[in-house]
């Protein structure tokens, strides 16, 4: 067993795929095997978890992922921990494995209530084996009535003080998306109510799974732990993956500015075009694509802003948008660009060796039919794109509604990858970066003290000096795949005590520790 940590990829396995894994390995070993490894690994990691609890509490579901609460009931209450289970099956309809672990149980002296214990205390704990990866679209128990069994025990676990610890998902959580299954959601003012929500855990079994680190599931599902169940690495390949830090580059001494590319930032509406200037977003993406090492860095305002020198940054050039050659930069496009950036698209998407599109950018490209064609074409001519999203930008691109996208975040990531054939990086909880002919990858960095203005350009021009550089990082899907994972990382380092702002982030962009 071992705790999920942004250190290393892992492979991400979804339900159907961890389902067919499950089965096989159940073919190669005796009967109930693993629910017995299962069910040892999750008392394991209860009594790690709350070594000095008075009673562990144990709500199961009718099913499998209940029969391996019951096995580790089993096994906590053979160590003496003080346990109580409530579970919601009959012994007559439980699958073979369950009812043998519910027979075990019994026999052990385990007790059962039809209730969580009234006196469940910070030190305590609750497990969560409701219903695990047992969710799908099709499922007749997505919609169980308010008062039913089943959501007055979700509803217990959610609201206890105690540590929860969820069997292979929390309950409500789809495993391939992340996102909650309808009528089992948290509460929406859950968030409001003043309480210090308990620690979260989820140990996931056998394979890791794709929801637990995107859309709600970073939030839902906490610390999360890995045990295999002492089965052999898959061959089946991967759903999509949980990057890592990617490669370091080390820099040769004998180098020179010109070995790390030019980047050069294209947008910053002017305040005179609309009264709403946005000069400031380019800025914060020339800090940061200078910060994370490209070797030149010229910005091209929109609007002839008449700014011809930011003095706190002198590194900068200023270039005016006809003044440069595209065809031999790493073009980021878009960053506070507003409706000018329309007048410069059509010659960016046909010369601009290395694009990347953000912002304003994607806006004009999802309402102009012809710049769409333009974009599908670089991808022809071998012209690498990355486009860099968030949820909503990429419900224009794809012709639909925020909800969908968030509803199947890999999925939209992936549509827009093969629609314009490019890197596509979908920004959120759980960042998603997609390529055609790629297994999507999840990025494990980051939280909300990223959502404030400017840090989507930081990440936009960390993407574009990453990718300049030309040397390792190479493509376009690893340069994103690698700032993405820095970005992230310099929040989850930003000092407790220090407010983060964007132009702080971009200056901290390239000095995390890895």
């Amino acid at each position: 067993m071992r705790r999920i940590q942004p250190t290393q990829s892992y492979a991400l396995f979804g339900s159907v795929a961890t389902q067919r894994l499950e089965h096989h390995a159940a073919a190669q070993l005796p009967a109930h095997t693993l629910m017995q490894r299962a069910g040892l690994a999750i008392a394991q990691l209860a009594r790690a978890l709350a070594p000095h609890a008075r009673t562990i509490w144990i709500a199961c579901g009718p099913g499998n992922n209940g029969g391996d609460g019951l096995e580790a009931a089993l096994h906590l209450q053979r160590c003496g921990v003080h346990v109580v289970v409530t579970w919601l099956g009959q012994p007559e309809h439980a699958p073979p494995d369950a009812h043998q672990s519910w027979l075990r149980a019994r026999n052990a002296g385990v007790r059962f209530a039809n209730r969580a214990p009234s006196d469940l205390g910070p030190a305590d704990l609750c497990i969560d084996a409701l219903l695990g990866i047992g969710l799908g679209a099709s499922d007749s128990r997505l919609a169980p009535a308010p008062d039913s069994p089943l959501h007055q025990l979700l509803q217990q676990l959610r609201c206890s003080p105690a540590t929860l610890l969820a069997v292979d998902m929390p309950t409500g959580l789809q495993a391939d998306t992340g996102q909650y299954t309808a009528d089992l959601a948290p509460d929406s003012d859950s968030n409001s109510r003043g309480a210090v929500p308990a620690a979260r855990h989820t140990l996931s079994l056998l394979t890791l799974k794709p929801g637990l680190f995107t859309g709600a599931g970073r939030d839902a599902a906490g610390t999360v732990w890995f045990d295999d169940l002492l089965c052999p690495p898959s061959t089946e390949a991967p759903s999509a993956w949980l990057s890592g830090p990617g490669p370091t580059v080390t820099r040769c001494h004998a180098s020179h500015k010109g070995s790390y590319g030019d980047v050069a930032i294209v947008g910053g509406e002017g305040l005179q075009a609309r009264g709403m200037g946005m000069v400031g977003a380019a800025l914060l993406a020339a800090s940061a694509a200078l910060h994370s090492g490209a070797g030149r860095v010229l910005v091209a305002p929109l609007d002839s802003t008449g700014l011809e020198l930011d003095a706190q940054q002198p590194e900068l050039m200023f270039r005016r948008f006809d003044a440069l050659q595209l065809e031999d930069l790493t073009v980021v496009c878009g960053c506070g660009g507003g409706d000018a950036v329309r007048a410069v698209l059509a010659p960016v998407l046909l010369r601009a060796a290395r694009l990347v599109l953000d912002a304003d950018a994607l806006n004009a490209i999802a309402a102009h039919e012809g710049l769409q064609t333009a974009l599908q074409v670089r991808a022809q001519r071998h012209q690498p794109t990355v486009l860099t999203p968030h949820p909503l930008e990429a419900a224009r691109l794809l012709g639909i509604d925020t909800a969908s996208v968030q509803a199947h975040r890999l999925q939209a990531a992936q549509q827009l990858a093969a629609r314009f054939g490019c890197t596509t990086v979908l920004k959120g909880s759980g960042t998603a970066i997609a390529a055609p002919g790629l297994a999507p990858h999840i990025n494990p960095t980051g939280n909300a003290r990223l959502a404030t203005a400017g840090t989507g350009d930081v990440l936009a021009g960390m993407i574009g000096a990453r990718w300049a550089a030309n040397a390792s990082p190479a493509t376009p899907f690893e340069a994103a795949t690698s700032a993405v994972f820095a970005h992230g990382l310099a929040a989850d380092q930003w000092p407790a005590d220090l407010p983060l702002t964007a132009s702080l982030l971009a200056e901290r962009a390239g000095i995390v520790n890895f």
